[in-house]
């Protein structure tokens, strides 16, 4: 299935869309809905951008592999983002980060629109999700080392089509767990970045399929 950029603001400016219905459905089974009361603090406040561009006619997603190191994230695949710095606004936190990690200046990038908080309980992070375009055709990245150990380009019909959803049976933390991810780019992107992209992926697939009624209607 392919979509559009015009798509993409379509499903973004949906009213009172369900995103955390949308994310649930790339949730590992264990995984809590929400942060426990009884974790002292605050949590940390990021901000990650889905930066979408065109390649021959095609919707095109970055995402970057993390490189291996102590932490909960090695290696993970994920969109650029990283931590708010304040007094600075979420969404600049995510236009900052993904300039510092691929090289895409914050005036490059249109921003469309936002999609649903998400809390990281591992890390204890209060993810703020943001869906920009870059209007240039392929950008021409630049990874910083530090952040960054590959650049993941993703066609966006690849994520919409059914066949990239997988369920297996992992063991997290000793646990056996039933972990649906996307199979993409020969990556298993699970998780935080999973649950973020299904919300964009069933945003289109629902524009897509009131359009398609729409234009039944019509016949």
């Amino acid at each position: 299935m392919h979509c559009s950029i015009d798509e993409v603001r379509a499903a973004l400016s949906l009213p009172d869309y369900d995103g955390f219905a949308a994310q649930r459905r790339m949730a590992p089974s264990s995984r809590p809905v929400g942060r426990f009361e009884s974790r002292p603090g605050e949590p940390r406040l990021g901000g990650v951008l889905m930066l979408l561009y065109c390649v021959n006619d095609e919707v095109m997603l970055v995402l970057i592999r993390r490189p291996d190191y102590n932490g909960v994230h090695s290696g993970q695949v994920s969109c650029p983002g990283g931590r708010h710095e304040p007094p600075e606004s979420l969404e600049t936190t995510a236009l900052r980060e993904t300039y510092e990690e691929v090289g895409i200046r914050p005036e490059e990038v249109v921003v469309l629109g936002q999609l649903t908080t998400l809390y990281i309980p591992p890390s204890d992070f209060e993810v703020h999700p943001f869906v920009g375009y870059f209007s240039a055709g392929r950008p021409a990245f630049v990874p910083d080392s530090r952040e960054v150990a590959e650049i993941i380009e993703v066609s966006l019909a690849d994520l919409l089509d059914p066949a990239t959803r997988v369920e297996e049976v992992w063991e997290l933390r000793g646990v056996e767990v039933l972990v649906p991810f996307y199979q993409i780019s020969g990556q298993k992107v699970w998780g935080a970045t999973a649950m973020m992209l299904s919300e964009l992926v069933e945003r289109i697939h629902y524009v897509n399929a009131r359009l398609f009624n729409g234009r039944a209607d019509s016949l």
